[in-house]
This record gives C-alpha cells, structure tokens and sequence, in this order.
C-alpha cells in the first residue's frame, strides 16, 4: 500500500484554474434577468410581497380599531365613576341634611318641653 501523495504546485494550479473555469460557466449558465422565468418568478415575488403588505394594512386597522374601542370603553367607565361618585356625595349631603333636621328637632322639642313648666 502506498502513502499519501502529497500534490505538486502544478497539480495545485490546475485545480485551481478548473474550479475557476466551473464557477464561471456556472454564472454563465444562470438565466439572464429578461429571461421570462426570472420575470415571472419576479412577478409572483411582487405580488405576494403586495399580499403581505394589505394584509399588514388590515392588522393595523383592526388594532387601531380596538384601540379605539377600548379607550371609549374607558371613557364610559370613567364617566360612570364621576356619576356615581357625584351620586354618593349628593346622597350622603342630603342623608346628612336629614340628620341635621333630625337633631334640630330634637333639639327644639328639648327647648319647647323645658319652656312649659
């Protein structure tokens, strides 16, 4: 069995010019860009990228949609608090004008029975 050969620079170069000469037909074998293929691989590229982008746009209005829908659902919600807030403060000054009422006339019926004897 014979050992490894190592390669001579010769052998080096031509290799390398072969693999030079590969890529280059390679390049030269692709289709040129008016090739109809390329146009209607472009074409679909086009027009599935203009998908993407309505799709987009739809998303996008139905978040700011509901971002709309929330912020007036917090306004109303705001809004129901102001009123019960007001509704608490006027029941509890009324309550507390009918305590007041209650202890004057307590108050005055204590002076009306204290007078009479």
């Amino acid at each position: 069995m014979s050992g490894f050969k190592e390669p001579s620079f010769a052998d080096r170069q031509k290799a390398a010019q072969q693999a030079r000469k590969e890529i280059l037909n390679k390049f030269r074998a692709q289709p040129g860009p008016d090739d109809p293929e390329v146009a209607k691989r472009r074409a679909e590229r086009e027009a599935q990228a203009a998908e993407r982008a309505k799709a987009k746009e739809a998303r996008e209005a139905a978040k700011a949609e509901q971002k709309a829908r929330e912020a007036q659902a917090a306004a109303e919600a705001t809004a129901q608090l102001a009123r019960e807030k007001e509704e608490a403060i006027a029941r509890e000054a009324a309550l507390e004008a009918e305590r007041k009422a209650a202890r004057d006339a307590r108050y005055a019926a204590r002076k009306t029975k204290g007078k009479k004897r």
